[in-house]
């Protein structure tokens, strides 16, 4: 009998460690800081030197496909005596130390949620240098997908209840409200919003399946598809004597990578649009999706206006918006 007691006791107490644990951790105070801001933890020397060189050569290098030059991370550099109390609490975290270890590790919501927090160490500077290198990539990844997940939880608060996307492509996607259609025809869809300076906008469109058949000619196709939908959908200013409206500009290829979106392959394209005839450029975001069980490749756009203006974080916001995509 005293045994089945004790027994009793002991699984009464490890459920009790279990609540308390679990509790703690949903207690983990809400994490801060601006968008594509990154606290970077590190000796003020060691800032000051080679290795806060190689930590800006990651971190800040420049956003691909912006007008102007634009680091893909804000940096903001204390020393670790200073890492506490609220500073902790930073939705993104890079912690530098020389120590007697060598590692290089992404944590998640160490201190804070959401936050990721990626540590490096080394016991001398080649150590460092070569844990910099090797976690940065991966770093830079999940800081971005943090920045995003963030975004898409924010402005799910208030969406645009619009249909004009399920009606016409049979989808749906989490548009903040103060998007709103501007433009509905057969076979695309123009949401924008008004900035500061400028507009935000999403296009959607779609292609045939067999719209794209090599691999040599994609991003020739790619260009083809965007301006032949640029001169019928989207036109420019008023010029006299001229037809104004979007193309891909023609001084530099557009970037093209791999991607998944909503579980389907995907092109994700970034570049530059112009306007043929008229002095207006910005930077766009297209995902070409392979939706096969429609048997179509479904195109979604996102790009911006805003002359003189900095761009990387209303970018990110058009990626967060269109990778939440449904298909319904």
């Amino acid at each position: 009998m005293q045994k089945i007691v004790i027994v009793l006791v002991l699984a009464f107490l490890a459920l009790s460690s279990c609540k308390q644990s679990s509790k703690s951790e949903r207690f983990l105070p809400p994490s801060t800081g601006g968008v594509n801001s990154l606290m970077v933890v590190m000796d003020n020397e060691l800032w000051k030197g080679a290795i806060g060189d190689k930590v800006r050569e990651h971190f800040a290098a420049r956003v691909l496909a912006v007008p102007q030059s634009e680091a893909i991370l804000s940096l903001v550099q204390i020393p670790p005596q200073v890492f506490r109390g609220a500073t902790k609490n930073s939705r993104s975290v890079l912690y530098i130390a020389e120590d007697s270890i060598s590692i290089g590790h992404i944590k998640t919501d160490l201190y804070a949620t959401p936050q990721k927090v990626a540590v490096v160490k080394g016991r001398n500077y080649a150590e460092l240098v070569a844990n910099i290198d090797l976690v940065a990539p991966k770093a830079i990844e999940a800081f971005r997908n943090n920045e995003i997940n963030e975004a898409q939880r924010r402005f799910k608060k208030s969406l645009n209840k619009e249909q004009d996307l399920n009606e016409e492509f049979g989808i749906s996607l989490n548009v903040p409200s103060v998007y709103s259609v501007g433009k509905h025809e057969e076979n695309f869809v123009w949401m924008d919003r008004q900035i500061l300076k400028g507009n935000m906008n999403i296009i959607a469109y779609e292609m045939p399946w067999d719209s794209f058949t090599t691999d040599s000619t994609f991003v020739r196709d790619i260009v083809k598809m965007r301006d032949s939908v640029g001169k019928k959908y989207i036109p420019g200013p008023d010029v006299p004597g001229k037809r104004t409206y979007m193309i891909t500009e023609k001084a530099f290829a557009p970037y093209v990578f791999p991607a998944e979106i909503s579980g389907r392959k995907a092109a994700e394209v970034r570049g530059i649009w112009e306007i043929s005839g008229y002095p207006m450029a910005g930077p766009f975001l297209t995902y070409i999706i392979n939706d096969e069980p429609n048997n179509r490749k479904l195109v979604l756009e996102g790009f911006i206006f805003a002359p003189s203006a900095n761009k990387r974080d209303d970018l990110l916001e058009l990626e967060a918006i269109l990778k939440t995509i449904r298909f319904e």
